[in-house]
C-alpha cells in the first residue's frame, strides 16, 4: 500500500506561473483595500467591481501554464497516495495531471447562483458579467469564498490531513485561518517538509525546511523523500 503524502499549497506554488496575490496585482488594485473586492460586503455594494477584479484574474489564469513544481508534485502518484490541500483558486494542479486536489477557497474557473449556492458551474471563459444569471434566473457570481465566509472544505480538509503519512507545506506562510491551522491535524512524528523562501516557523517537530522557491524545492524534496523512502522500506 503507497503511503499518503499530503501536500498543503498556497499562493507561491503558483507565483512561478505568473499568477499574482492580490498585493502583487498593481494597477487599479492598488487602490482597493482586499475586502472592497473579495467580500460579502463588497458584491452587495459594487457587484460589478467585484466581478471585474475576478475577471483580470481569470484572464491571467488563462493564459498560465504549470511550472515545474507543479509538474513534480503529480509526477509522485507514481509512489505515494497525494492528496493536494490548496489555498489557491487556479486549476495549475489539475493542469499538471494531479488527480485529488481539494479547493479550499473555492474555483476561479467556476461560478454559482445567488439564489442556490449548490448550483455551480464551470467557465468556458474568462469573463462573468452582470446579467449572467443560473436557470432560475439569479446573477451567477464567483465560486471564491470570499473574506468573512465560511470554509466549507474545512472539515474535509482535517480528515485528509489526519490521515498523513508524510506532509509537505509549499508557497503558504501559514498566516491565513484557518487553513493555517491544518497542519495541527497531521499525525505527530510523521515527516514534514516545507518549501518557502522564507520558510515559516512550525513549532513542530520533525521540520525539514527547504528555503527555495516552489518548481526549485520540489527538487529538493524529491531527493529527500527518496532517502526517505528508501529508509522506511529497510525498516519494513
Amino acid at each position: 500500500m503507497k503511503q499518503k503524502l499530503v501536500v498543503l499549497s498556497g499562493a507561491g506554488m503558483s507565483q512561478e506561473s505568473g499568477l499574482k496575490t492580490f498585493r502583487d496585482m498593481g494597477g487599479i488594485w492598488d487602490n482597493y483595500h482586499v475586502e472592497e473586492v473579495a467580500s460579502p460586503e463588497a458584491w452587495k455594494k459594487n457587484p460589478e467591481l467585484v466581478l471585474r477584479f475576478y475577471n483580470e484574474r481569470r484572464k491571467a489564469l488563462w493564459e498560465a501554464r504549470p511550472n515545474a513544481g507543479h509538474i513534480a508534485l503529480a509526477s509522485l502518484e507514481d509512489r505515494y497516495d497525494v492528496e493536494i490541500i490548496t489555498q489557491n483558486v487556479d486549476d495549475l494542479h489539475e493542469q499538471a495531471g494531479s488527480r485529488k486536489i481539494l479547493h479550499l477557497h473555492g474555483e476561479l474557473r467556476k461560478a454559482r447562483s445567488t439564489a442556490d449556492p449548490s448550483r455551480i458551474y464551470t467557465l468556458h471563459t474568462p469573463e462573468l458579467n452582470i446579467g449572467d444569471v443560473c436557470e432560475l434566473g439569479s446573477q451567477l457570481r464567483p465560486h471564491i469564498v470570499w473574506f468573512g465566509e465560511p470554509v466549507p472544505n474545512i472539515v474535509k480538509a482535517q480528515k485528509i490531513m489526519e490521515k498523513a503519512d508524510i506532509l509537505v507545506v509549499i508557497g503558504t506562510s501559514l498566516v491565513v485561518y484557518p487553513a493555517a491551522g491544518l497542519i495541527h491535524f497531521a499525525p505527530e512524528g510523521i515527516p514534514i517538509y516545507v518549501i518557502d523562501p522564507g520558510s515559516p516557523n512550525l513549532t513542530l517537530s520533525g521540520v525539514v525546511y527547504i528555503q527555495k522557491k516552489a518548481s526549485e524545492g520540489v527538487n529538493d524534496l524529491l531527493e529527500k523523500l527518496e532517502h526517505y523512502r528508501l529508509g522506511f522500506n529497510q525498516k519494513e
